[in-house]
Parts: structure tokens; C-alpha cells; sequence
């Protein structure tokens, strides 16, 4: 019996350890469970309950409701989905009382202290069920305040809710009533019609019924600018056919259909006709304001639908504007929905009160940008070269370059919606290596096979936090100072070797900069200073300076990432550079205290000294992959010994950590840190097809691949 699953039920009993095979097997589970999509469009409106720059939702009714009084109460809700049963941590900011109730069980209940110390959060874990949870909370005014700060205790984690009647179903946020008294009980269900409800629902969503055109309580009337409204349409008749188009234009107005202008008016009641072949189409409508501006469109026959499928409304047409009249209006990058476009920079729009259009990534993994992903896509990318396959280049490529797209966007987002992106929530609220490196790092590999567009700017977007803003001690090392997860401030982690080194050293080769390189070296001895346990010649995962001391526990992908990174940049960096020969000497040192520490079946540990703690996978693979490189350039001093640890490692990872489906087990889950081996032994557990692990097993295969090749020659 296997450590994780039967041994008839492994890789190696099917395919050895032949290392193409295992990756094939990796590579392709990976993109069977987690396809490509493009992103997901919602309704939004940045009124009411919004987040904030710590994503958590934030309210103040004093604002919403100024003649509100003390024992006025609003209820609001929305609704929360969840794959299985679990619990969550919410922190809690009450300016005054306030209660949730989820699923109908009070979860929690403000009292005096709470109210009285609102700038202290106070951390609940809500109990939820699998599929839809019904949240719905209660405020009362006193003159203390009347609202709440509340939400994802961890900082920057994109969790959102969605509104829950039948009119807004998808719409991100919550529905609120109007002011009601303290004995108010509702009696209100998911999905119903806010018109079956006894009161009225905010945030308020229809325009005045005034009879002005929809582009004028959008807009305003900006004279002589445009707008542009999108929709989609099916025509079914096959082959060619004449559709009766009916126009009701308040001003200028041009009708396109797949970008080519099919009628022009100057205002008024219009019917063309148009012939238009089988299949769907885009439907365009510009329209130039001379005062009250607008229109409505009919196609005889046929329904138009939401070019973007928004989820959240009814409305089918999408609006973005104002432009100046001599702007050229940019259909591929406005309609690939990635882009803001024109100056100032605008997006898309509907036709309802402070309600926009906004993207959110609802994959779970594909086209999402965090460090596990870094080294998921560069394990991905170099299996995809090893094997030959398009298919999997392919897939890296649209991940990567959807990363970059939508950049831009995020940033306008956060200005635009206060702080809390619906995409990109890492390098928008970028304040840790975390955030950035590892994925910046891959994307300039993938850049270098493939390349992608818009890669300058976000690589310097990234190089330019990490080299002149990231927080640094006294001799330049890089250290955890002022996060919004507060719970690594004041800290060093051996993991930011890998948050920082690659991409600095490949910000080097893109570049031709060798500061960069210089500082990735620098950063060795500065963690080396303050790691190091020469004893056992072996690191520390982390040093805190609260307590100004290492922690003393060596855990094993901590471990892993120093040198796994170091041998990225030894790869790249001068052999005549001042600190080469140094960190030749420093890798060989760690090499030497890994190799000592490899248990008899071949595998490497959660705790690297503590065999009872659970073989863990990833740091076995970062192992395998620095001895193998350091054996193939020729930096290890022993080279035959570490060749035995490498296949004997091999081994054990296609017997005890892949089974026959190319699922990876035994894969440490991201970590915390603690002062004692006991939580990372018995707390901080493994998950099935963890992403901190899945990229560098095949990066462990691909090494090898090559030592074998290397060897053989």
C-alpha cells in the first residue's frame, strides 16, 4: 500500500518512470479540469454596499438615508455559493448594532464592545452549506453610526456575493430595503420578484420615466460626441434574407451591421430593410448627441440578446461612450471586452441608474494571475516544448496573454470602483513579492517562445514595485513590511527567494540591465544572514523580527524554493560576476544538507528533519530539479551521489505522489508560519492537485529528461 492511494493505483504501474508519459499524463489532466473560458460579465453599480481596498463591503446608510433616525433599521441581502460544506472567516467593523443570519441561523450578533471599538475587527468563521447560502443582515442606527466594514479576513481574496431577487439575479453586492422600524421582520426568498416584496429595494436601478433618451441619463448631453451600443443578434432563415430593421432615433443616428453601416439617419421614426445571412451577427448603433440623445431598435422577427451575455439585468444592449467626433472608434479592442478605450479611457455601460458592465474571472485557475500559477504555467510550458504539443502552447499562451490584456483594465477598474478589482486583485493591490513575481517570472519565459503583447508594460509594471518599492532592511535584503495580511508583517520568508530571483533575473535578460541580476544575487546572503542553519546546513522557513529570530523549522518547500531559485540565476548569471563563485559554494552547502535528509524510499519531507511528518511532493521535485541542473552546468562538486538521488526521487514520486490519472497528491497547501515543526506536521495539510506543486513536479520530469540526455552524451 502507497503512502496517498494503493500502488497498483500509480503512474509508475502503468508507465515506470518514464518521464514523457508522466507529463503528458499532468499536462493533460491539468487542462481537462480546468478548461479555457473567457471571463464573465456582470451587472454592477457602485452604489449601496461596495468593497472597498481591502475587498471588504463597506456601508455608511447615514450617506444613503441622511433622514434617518436612532432604531431605524435596513435589512439586506444577497447570496454566497459554495462547493461543499465549509466554513469561512469574516471580519466584522460595526459602527453601530448589526446581525447576519445565514441559512436562517444567526452566525453574529454585534454587542456594546464591538460598537464601541469599530476600528477592531472582530473574525467569525460562517458555516456554509454546498450551493446557494442566503445571507441577509440587519442594521440599526444609533448616534454612534449606522453601517459596517465587513468581509474576507485575508486581504485582496476576490470574494464577492450576488444580489438574490429575480430582476438583479447575478448582479454582484446586495439588496437593501428603505428605512424600517426595529420590529420589521422580512419575509423575503432567493429569487424572488422585488415586486412580490412589501418594501422597496435599493440600490434603486431605473431611470426617471421623463420621456429623454436613455443616452441622455447616461450621459448627459455632451454636444457633438458619440456613443456606441452593442448588441447580438440570431438570424434564422437560411441563406440570405431581408429583416425589417425599426428605428426610433432621438437625433443622428447610423445602424451597423458586423461593422458595415446599413443605415443613417438624422432622427426620427425609420423601417429598412436589410439582407443578412443565416447565423449571428453584431448589431451596432452610433449615436451623436445635438441635445436629447437615444433610440430604440426592433428587428422584425427576432430577438436580440446580450453581445457579453451580462449576467444581472435584462437589458440586451451595451453602451460605451462619450467619444469625440473625430475618434475612431476601436471595435476589436472594445469589443474583446479585455480593454478600456478612448481618452479619458471609458467601458461598457447599461441603461439603468450607476450601472456598468464589469469582468470577473469565474475560472478557477485558467486565466488567473498568483504565484502557484507561476510555477504551474513555466512547468506547463517547458512540458509543452519537451512533448512538441501545439495544443498545450496554445492554452499557456491565452492564459498568459488574457493576464496581460486585462491589466490596464484592472487598473482603471480599481480607480473607477473604489479600491476592490473584479479581475487582477493581486498586482492592482500589489504590496508583496507574493503578488507579482512568480507569475511575471513565468510570463517572461513564456514571452521568450511565444510572444505576447502588451508584455512590456506589465513586466515593468512588476519590476518597478520589486526593484524600487518593495520593502527592503538596511542592506537591500527584501522583507514582509505593512501587508494588508497583516499576519506577515514584520517578517522574512525563504519563499520570496522565488518571488523576487527569477523574474529579477529574467527582468535582466529582457532588459540587458545587469542591476537586476546584481540584486537577485545580493538577496542569497542577506536570507543566508538570517536563515541559515549551518548545523544541518539547511534554512529556516522564516525569520521574525517581532521577536527578531529565525523560527528554527525547516520546512520543506521553503527549503526547496532557495534552491530552486538560485539555480535559476545561476543559469543566466556571468560567470565572471563578483558573487558567482560564492553562490556556487552556498548551493553546494544546501545540496549537501538535502541530499543527507532524503528518506529511504526517496522522498523529501513536510519537515524536511522530521520523517513521521507526510512525504511532501513539491519540495522532493524542487530537490530533483537543482541537483539535476547543478549536475548538468557542472556547479555540484559530487556529482555521481546526487545523479542516485535524483532517479531514486524520480521514482518515488511517480509510486507515491501521481496516480494513473495524473492527479498529484501530497502537495502542501500554502502555508503560514509557526515556531513549532508541529504545525506544519499535523496542521498545515496536503491537498489533491495543489498548483504550489503540480508545475514543479513536471519541471522535475523535464530535468529528468534532460540529465538523462546530458548523461548519455
Amino acid at each position: 500500500m502507497g503512502y496517498y492511494f494503493d500502488d497498483t493505483k500509480s503512474i509508475n504501474a502503468y508507465e515506470g518512470t518514464d518521464a514523457k508519459a508522466v507529463l503528458a499524463s499532468l499536462a493533460y489532466r491539468f487542462m481537462g479540469q480546468n478548461l479555457k473560458h473567457d471571463l464573465y460579465y456582470r451587472a454592477y453599480t457602485n452604489a449601496g454596499i461596495v468593497r472597498t481596498t481591502d475587498y471588504r463591503y463597506i456601508v455608511d446608510f447615514n450617506k444613503i438615508f441622511p433622514e434617518s433616525k436612532d432604531k431605524d433599521c435596513v435589512w439586506a441581502f444577497t447570496k454566497l455559493w459554495s462547493d461543499g460544506d465549509a466554513t469561512f472567516g469574516l471580519d466584522f467593523n460595526c459602527f453601530g448594532p448589526m446581525m447576519m443570519l445565514v441559512n436562517g441561523e444567526q452566525v453574529y450578533k454585534s454587542d456594546i464592545f464591538k460598537e464601541r471599538y469599530s476600528e477592531t475587527a472582530t473574525r467569525e468563521f460562517i458555516p456554509l452549506k454546498k450551493g446557494w447560502n442566503d445571507i441577509r443582515i440587519r442594521w440599526e442606527k444609533t448616534k454612534a453610526g449606522f453601517g459596517a466594514q465587513f468581509g474576507t479576513w485575508i486581504g485582496k481574496w476576490d470574494l464577492y456575493t450576488l444580489m438574490p431577487t429575480k430582476e438583479r439575479d447575478g448582479q454582484e453586492g446586495f439588496v437593501f430595503t428603505e428605512l424600517v422600524d426595529d420590529s420589521y421582520v422580512p419575509e423575503f426568498e432567493l429569487g424572488m420578484s422585488e415586486a412580490d416584496f412589501d418594501k422597496k429595494l435599493y440600490p434603486e436601478i431605473a431611470f426617471e420615466d421623463d420621456g429623454k433618451g436613455q443616452l441622455t441619463h447616461m450621459y448627459g448631453t455632451p454636444e457633438g460626441k458619440y456613443a456606441m451600443a452593442w448588441t447580438k443578434a440570431f438570424f434564422d432563415e437560411m441563406g440570405v434574407k431581408p429583416y425589417t430593421f425599426k428605428l426610433n432615433s432621438k437625433g443622428a443616428c447610423s445602424v451597423y451591421v458586423d461593422r458595415n453601416e446599413v443605415f443613417s439617419t438624422e432622427g426620427g421614426e425609420s423601417e429598412f430593410s436589410v439582407d443578412i445571412k443565416f447565423g449571428e451577427h453584431d448589431i451596432f448603433v452610433k449615436s451623436v448627441c445635438g441635445g436629447d440623445w437615444g433610440f430604440d431598435l426592433e428587428i422584425e422577427g427576432i430577438k436580440l440578446k446580450s453581445a457579453a451575455r451580462v449576467k444581472g439585468t435584462d437589458d440586451v444592449w451595451m453602451y460605451i461612450g462619450p467619444f469625440e467626433a473625430d475618434y475612431e472608434f476601436p471595435y476589436d479592442r472594445a469589443c474583446d471586452m479585455h480593454h478600456v478605450v478612448g481618452e479619458p479611457k471609458t467601458y461598457w455601460r447599461l441603461n439603468a441608474k450607476d450601472t456598468f458592465v464589469r469582468p470577473y474571472n469565474e475560472n478557477t485557475l485558467y486565466g488567473r494571475w498568483n504565484y502557484p500559477l507561476g510555477v504551474t504555467i513555466y512547468g506547463l510550458l517547458h512540458t509543452a516544448l519537451e512533448l512538441g504539443s501545439e495544443d498545450i502552447k496554445q492554452y499557456i499562451k491565452d492564459h498568459v496573454q488574457l493576464c496581460c490584456d486585462t491589466l490596464e483594465y484592472a487598473l482603471w477598474d480599481k480607480e473607477q470602483y473604489g479600491g476592490a478589482t473584479s479581475i487582477h486583485n493581486l498586482l492592482t493591490s500589489i504590496d508583496s513579492l507574493d503578488d507579482c513575481g512568480s507569475f511575471a517570472s513565468t510570463m517572461l519565459e513564456v514571452n521568450k517562445y511565444m510572444p505576447l503583447d502588451g508584455v512590456k508594460e506589465v513586466a515593468d509594471y512588476v519590476g518597478d514595485f520589486i526593484f524600487n518599492k518593495m520593502s527592503r532592511l538596511e542592506d537591500g535584503t527584501f522583507w514582509r513590511e505593512d501587508l494588508m495580511h497583516h499576519f506577515h508583517n514584520l517578517t522574512l520568508w525563504a519563499d520570496d527567494l522565488y518571488m523576487s530571483v527569477p523574474f529579477l533575473t529574467r527582468y535582466y535578460k529582457f532588459t540587458g540591465d545587469i542591476k537586476y541580476a546584481d540584486d537577485a544575487a545580493k538577496q542569497f546572503f542577506g536570507f543566508k544572514k538570517r536563515l541559515f542553519m549551518p548545523e544541518q546546513q539547511i534554512m529556516s522557513h522564516v525569520y521574525d523580527f517581532k521577536y527578531d529570530t529565525m523560527t528554527g523549522v525547516p520546512w520543506g518547500r521553503g527549503n526547496g524554493w532557495v534552491v530552486f531559485s538560485m539555480t535559476e540565476l545561476l543559469a543566466e548569471l556571468p560567470k565572471d560576476h563578483e558573487l558567482y563563485n560564492d553562490l556556487v559554494e552556498f548551493l553546494n552547502t544546501l545540496c549537501e544538507g538535502y541530499l543527507r535528509l532524503q528518506d529511504e524510499d526517496g522522498m523529501w519531507h513536510q519537515v524536511i528533519t522530521d520523517w513521521e511528518s507526510y512525504p511532501e511532493t513539491s519540495c522532493t521535485s524542487m530537490f530533483i530539479y537543482a541537483f539535476s541542473r547543478g549536475i548538468r552546468y557542472g556547479w555540484l562538486k559530487d556529482p555521481e551521489k546526487y545523479v542516485k538521488a535524483i532517479y531514486k526521487g524520480w521514482e518515488a514520486i511517480t509510486k507515491t505522489s501521481v496516480d494513473t490519472y495524473g492527479n498529484v497528491y501530497g502537495v502542501c497547501r500554502g502555508s503560514e508560519f509557526a515556531f513549532i515543526p508541529d504545525y506544519y506536521k499535523y496542521e498545515l495539510g496536503w491537498n489533491l492537485n495543489d498548483t504550489h506543486g503540480t508545475g514543479i513536479v513536471m519541471l522535475a520530469g523535464i530535468e529528468v529528461i534532460r540529465l538523462s540526455d546530458f548523461l548519455a552524451e
